[in-house]
């Protein structure tokens, strides 16, 4: 594959922009251009090379008059808004840098004006987790929420996806990478965001949690109300991290009739180990606070590796903690050990055959679900071997929902 930078890391981050492209989230010529001026391996050259794409774009955007060409200002802010999230990639070092939460509020506004313009307008939801005595979070949060109909007609009801991202994604990624893909084929759409991710992050303070079924079934029980939905055929798409997080949440809310896991994860502690591990030159039994001492000493020298110097730092601002050592202990609970038994319905789960993060998960994940498992292995044949099959969405998507129209019928 054609690199789009000499540094890995940032080489993955723009194909991951460019793969929005088939779905309205990114143009392919100006990322291009934007991925020859940035520097390999400077974070603040990628903000400054993204923040001037995304205002050109936002700018050519708000020149349109929107009543007169509705789809021409919606693929413009979709644009800009992919571009306004990738702004802040690599800043989460330092979580009061105010650039963090001014790019995401930029990117929403994008989003809000680009689904306004949708032929049946999105609707923002805000749904409410209750109280828990004994789950990770105990009180209650917002769950904000987008939800797409595919057709205003309310008969025949019609299958349902509730999609959300994983470790580092957004409402609006989820759009572009499966959203689109399923209003397509007929389906209703619901996106959401948990603690840990983007707005709850921001907005909330609130870090991951791994009983993931209490951000789900609120929203189940929203989507139960609505007379367009199929009560019988509702799913679940959890992207990246996510992966783990929505087999977690369909351990526990049955009225789930399948789960997609794009790429399977079974724990991701051990995931998060290898990679400093692997960055440190230190051994796999090595005591997590010495192996977390040492990822902090290379990353002040200037010596960690990108990948690992992102995933350190985006751990934990995403989970909220205040170091290394508590961050690798935070993620001892988020395994699927122990539960595997409580998952009844049909999972598909994606393995990406050249990925950088999740080596071996998908399999472990395909092995503990036996024939609950649909297990796709995509790999460079059809240039979708990298995480989450980016590079490959129309692909991954056909494979994910000819499987859930199958499964569900």
């Amino acid at each position: 594959m054609m690199r789009l930078s000499s540094d890995n890391s940032f080489h993955f981050e723009l194909l991951r922009l460019l793969s929005q492209a088939p779905y309205h989230g990114a143009d392919v010529g100006e990322l291009l251009t934007a991925a020859a001026k940035i520097e390999a391996g400077n974070p603040e050259s990628y903000y400054s090379v993204m923040f001037a794409l995304a205002e050109r774009v936002y700018a050519q955007a708000k020149a349109i008059d929107s009543a007169k060409h509705p789809v021409s200002a919606r693929d413009a802010f979709f644009r800009a808004a992919t571009y306004y999230r990738a702004v802040d990639f690599y800043l989460h070092g330092n979580p009061a840098d105010p650039r963090i939460n001014d790019s995401w509020d930029r990117a929403d506004a994008a989003f809000r004006r680009a689904v306004a313009l949708l032929p049946i307008p999105a609707e923002h939801l805000v749904l409410r987790a209750d109280k828990s005595a004994t789950g990770s979070l105990p009180q209650g949060f917002d769950i904000p929420c987008t939800y797409f109909r595919a057709t205003a007609e309310t008969s025949p009801p019609r299958p349902t996806l509730i999609i959300h991202t994983g470790f580092d994604g957004s409402v609006d990624e989820m759009l572009h990478m499966f959203g689109f893909a399923a209003l397509d084929r007929g389906c209703h759409v619901l996106l959401f965001e948990g603690p840990g991710q983007a707005s709850p992050r921001r907005h909330q303070g609130l870090g991951y949690i791994p009983d993931w079924e209490r951000v789900v079934t609120p929203v189940v029980d929203h989507v139960l109300t609505r007379p367009e939905v199929d009560s019988r055929r509702i799913g679940l798409i959890g992207a990246s991290m996510g992966g783990y997080l929505a087999v977690r949440a369909a351990a526990y809310e049955p009225r789930l009739a399948a789960t997609v896991a794009d790429d399977g994860v079974y724990d991701n502690f051990h995931i998060f180990k290898r990679m400093f591990v692997k960055a440190t030159g230190l051994e796999f039994d090595t005591d997590d606070a010495v192996l977390a001492a040492a990822m902090e000493r290379l990353i002040r020298e200037g010596r960690a590796p990108t990948d690992a110097k992102w995933a350190f730092e985006q751990g934990l601002w995403s989970f909220a903690v205040a170091d290394g050592a508590a961050l690798l202990e935070k993620l001892k609970a988020f395994t699927l050990r122990g539960i595997e038994e409580k998952v009844r319905g049909p999972v598909w789960v994606g393995c990406a055959q050249a990925d950088q993060f999740f080596q071996g998960q998908p399999e472990q994940v395909r092995d503990t679900l036996g024939d609950r498992c649909h297990f796709e292995s995509l790999g460079s044949e059809d240039a979708a071997e990298n995480h989450c099959h980016f590079g490959a969405t129309v692909l991954a998507n056909q494979r994910i929902f000819d499987w859930f129209d199958e499964v569900t019928r």
